[in-house]
């Protein structure tokens, strides 16, 4: 057992050395998407409150849980543009919560439409929380000095 974890940790040794950190201005495309999908979803949500569109038959949610997603969505959209670990690690956990969701909705799903729709929401959530895992080891991978100096 000892050989398989030495194993295992001599290749995430490995992969940690060939991570790079950002470029000043650099900003991986999924990294764009998601936050751009955050200020999306925020917005969405804010005018779905206020043309008065119910959720579920007869539930309309509050002015404070509207204006408190909307706030966290925006601060996930803002904090992933300026590249902090916090905002991607807060986004990540609620695109988990949405493919749990989405998943048992799909089990649930009684027409085509439905099964069509979380599918998608699963793809497109499970697709974003693949591709920032890399973006969250970069962003953690402290700065090397410079071999010239």
């Amino acid at each position: 057992m000892r050989r398989g974890y030495a194993r295992a940790e001599a290749r995430n040794q490995e992969v940690r050395a060939q991570l790079r950190p950002f470029a000043p201005g650099e900003r991986p495309l999924v990294l764009t998407i998601s936050a751009a999908v955050a200020i999306l979803i925020a917005v969405g949500n804010v005018v779905l409150y206020a043309t008065g569109y119910e959720v579920r038959s007869g539930q309309q949610p509050t002015v404070a849980t509207t204006v408190i997603f909307a706030g966290i969505m925006v601060a996930a959209g803002v904090g992933m543009w300026l590249k902090r670990y916090w905002a991607v690690l807060g986004f990540q956990a609620l695109l988990g919560v949405t493919i749990i969701s989405a998943t048992f909705s799909l089990v649930r799903a009684s027409n085509l439409p439905a099964a069509l729709l979380t599918t998608a929401v699963i793809a497109i959530a499970g697709t974003l929380f693949w591709f920032l895992i890399k973006v969250m080891a970069r962003i953690q991978t402290p700065q090397r000095p410079s071999r010239d100096a």
